[in-house]
């Protein structure tokens, strides 16, 4: 089935997928869905099961990667839908959790969907609760509820249900764990065991709370976003990325860790490579001015 010929499942929201939705503060009426089928090769069902969305969320994850680069390099983001979907979609660039979140939320929307926006706190919490600077989504297929999240960087490849019990990803294993304090946890087994990689509650999320949070991760001197270039890409085997300078790919159990310093023309080669990120020359120009000088230099 080709991207044009799919055709969503009406919402109170939503007429069809290509007419006019209900003006929300979320903007979704402004999604052009079947640019962003394109932009990331699906072209199965759009019945809202569990099926299409497992594989929308693995075809959005294979095709548009983490990045921060407008942070790092000054320019800002921005987090409402027509400004994602221009850099994310029609530029073929990649984003971090907000613009990803907003982005298939939006999707997930207009397909029929329920869509319930959350902020978690990033880490288990053991050293103090973290303000709540990450953006997932809840949806709800039939009796099940699932934890969505496309844009963790290196996290799921497509959801978990709240069952608490562990879910097979490629090489990677996850589960929704349930906290003592009415949250809950994502957690990814490791080999020294379960990790919490955030912690979230139910809260609901308007989109100014996410201008909020973006603002913070953008401009706080202490966000690892501010600091450094970084880019991530995940798949069944491993997951590629890169900090500054540093290119790894590293597999499940942290297994056959490929580790590269790269040069200013390698680190724009592997954003465009193995990143899949379309870069102008102007944006080439300022990632590379963002970066830390090569080791050795003066």
């Amino acid at each position: 089935m080709s991207a044009a010929a799919v055709t969503a499942t009406p919402t109170p929201a939503t007429t069809t997928n290509r007419g006019p939705a209900v003006t929300d503060e979320w903007n979704t009426d402004r999604l052009d869905l079947d640019a962003y089928l394109t932009r990331t090769g699906y072209a199965g069902s759009s019945v809202p099961d569990v099926t299409t969305l497992i594989e929308l969320h693995r075809a959005h994850v294979a095709a548009i990667a983490f990045e921060n680069l407008d942070v790092a390099t000054g320019r800002g983001v921005a987090v409402d839908l027509p400004e994602v979907q221009d850099k994310l979609v029609t530029r073929r660039r990649g984003g971090y959790c907000y613009e990803h979140g907003t982005l298939f939320a939006a999707v997930l929307d207009r397909l029929g969907y329920p869509v319930h926006r959350v902020l978690a706190r990033v880490g288990s919490g053991d050293d103090g609760p973290r303000p709540r600077t990450h953006l997932a989504i809840i949806t709800q297929v039939q009796d099940a509820r699932w934890l969505v999240d496309v844009g963790f960087g290196s996290g799921l490849l497509e959801p978990v249900p709240f069952d608490g019990t562990a879910h097979h990803q490629g090489g990677w294993t996850y589960r929704s764990h349930p906290e003592t304090d009415c949250s809950w946890a994502l957690q990814e087994l490791r080999p020294e065991g379960w990790t919490t990689l955030y912690t979230f509650t139910e809260e609901r999320v308007h989109a100014s709370d996410v201008v909020m949070a973006n603002h913070f991760t953008a401009t706080w001197p202490r966000s690892p976003f501010v600091a450094q270039v970084i880019a991530v890409r995940k798949d069944a085997h491993a997951v590629h990325q890169l900090l500054g300078r540093r290119l790894t790919a590293t597999g499940p159990q942290g297994d056959g860790e490929d580790a590269r310093v790269l040069t200013d023309a390698e680190v724009v080669t592997a954003l465009r490579q193995v990143f899949g990120l379309h870069l102008t020359a102007d944006e080439a120009t300022r990632v590379t001015a963002a970066l830390p000088a090569p080791a050795g230099s003066r």
